[in-house]
């Protein structure tokens, strides 16, 4: 029999942790949102090219074998020439050492805040048929907690669609555009359903995902494009509502084109990719010529009606970095691509190091790089192309800071007051 000490025990404890309960915080009433502020803070970042997908400028050593024969130009036919098993093989160890730990805390240090990280379908929605390996989201998986560890955070940028949205080596397959052909749309989607899922626990760190990189507008049907870009959010969205959705501009020289697009939509990013140096005119004019121009984009950028970052640019003023233009291929600059005709001398350009560019070139880079700097902060910020390369001093962004020719701190200027 219970005494009665007992049952008064009993209803002074129900009545305590009714207190404790009432006092409790309400669970699940915090709104999550993007972990960083797009609107307060400007965008800061590098992108990590040339790991999870290969391009023969950054990474030249990986292609030297076929320099003579040129049948393998971009990763299609690296794998397909190679085979699963050595590619496989081949590639681990590429992607384990290309970027490490050390380079997101390097990153960080240099007073960044976010990389740019492209990926090509195939890492996540492999097709029948395909040459093309797997293994990156293994790596990928550590990039985040490194990005954690270092304070930084990622935007994810599906790099590569089946048939290639843009014909470029950089998506995986050099050659025609055949993207939107067939279900290679369809597939598109599903390969960008995979990320979001996959990392829709990691918003942490990932603040965005880029829904395709460059689709090459004057060779698709852009109804079909924005109707992919529509379908993409609802993807990504459909994840988690705490990131930004990024699209590129296809292309579309006036950023008025895209002023209409996105109504209804939220956390919408648009994407532009500013180089200056692929085409005669572009790589003709003089070091001033390039400061003024991309002194020019600053209001540009300042009027569009979406956060908008410059996600692609480079100190270079020149193409002549060894196969920029495609495995084999040569520079506008020196004359040596086609159909071109010589402008100057790419010594110590088509190959080399920062420490071994002219003072003048020297000069000139860390003048355009500040005139960038402050041209694209008018909007929403920036990613540089690249962290690092085996040999192209003008986009080693790793070593341009070594070099002094990237400011440090980002905010220091040599030549102040060039955008006015």
């Amino acid at each position: 029999m219970i005494g009665i000490s007992t049952l008064l025990w009993s209803f002074t404890a129900i009545l305590v942790l009714l207190d404790n309960v009432r006092a409790a915080p309400a669970l699940s009433v915090r709104k999550r949102a993007i972990a960083f502020d797009f609107n307060g803070s400007k965008v800061r970042g590098v992108n990590l090219g040339g790991w999870f997908v290969l391009e023969p400028w950054i990474t030249p050593s990986i292609f030297d074998e076929w320099s003579s024969s040129q049948s393998v130009v971009d990763e299609y036919t690296y794998t397909k020439t190679l085979g699963k098993a050595e590619a496989s093989s081949r590639l681990q160890n590429h992607w384990n050492t290309w970027i490490t730990q050390d380079d997101f805390n390097a990153i960080a240090k240099a007073g960044l805040n976010h990389v740019r990280i492209p990926i090509g379908y195939w890492a996540l929605a492999l097709l029948d048929g395909d040459p093309y390996v797997q293994g990156q989201l293994d790596v990928l998986d550590k990039a985040i907690t490194w990005a954690r560890g270092a304070g930084l955070k990622i935007m994810l940028d599906l790099h590569g669609a089946p048939g290639s949205q843009n014909g470029f080596d950089n998506s995986g397959k050099l050659g025609p555009v055949n993207w939107q052909q067939g279900d290679s749309v369809s597939q598109t989607l599903t390969a960008l359903q995979n990320l979001a899922n996959r990392y829709k626990g990691d918003t942490d760190v990932v603040t965005a995902i880029e829904l395709l990189n460059e689709p090459l507008g004057p060779a698709l049907d852009m109804g079909g494009v924005q109707d992919f870009y529509n379908r993409g959010d609802q993807v990504v969205k459909s994840a988690s509502q705490d990131l930004a959705v990024v699209f590129h501009d296809a292309f579309q020289q006036d950023f008025s084109y895209w002023s209409g697009f996105g109504g209804g939509m939220t956390n919408l990013m648009l994407d532009t990719h500013q180089y200056q140096i692929f085409s005669p005119a572009e790589v003709g004019r003089s070091p001033q010529e390039h400061v003024s121009s991309a002194c020019a984009l600053g209001p540009k950028l300042a009027s569009t009606n979406k956060w908008t970052v410059v996600g692609e640019w480079t100190g270079a003023q020149t193409d002549c970095a060894k196969w920029l233009n495609g495995l084999g291929k040569g520079a506008r600059y020196d004359g040596t691509f086609p159909d071109s005709s010589w402008t100057g001398d790419c010594k110590g350009k088509y190959t080399g190091t920062v420490a071994g560019l002219s003072s003048e070139d020297k000069n000139n880079i860390r003048s355009y790089v500040e005139a960038q700097l402050d041209a694209y902060e008018q909007h929403t910020g920036w990613f540089f192309w690249t962290w690092k390369t085996e040999s192209a001093p003008e986009w080693n962004m790793k070593d341009l800071i070594a070099g002094g020719l990237f400011p440090q701190p980002l905010n220091s200027r040599q030549h102040p007051g060039q955008c006015g």
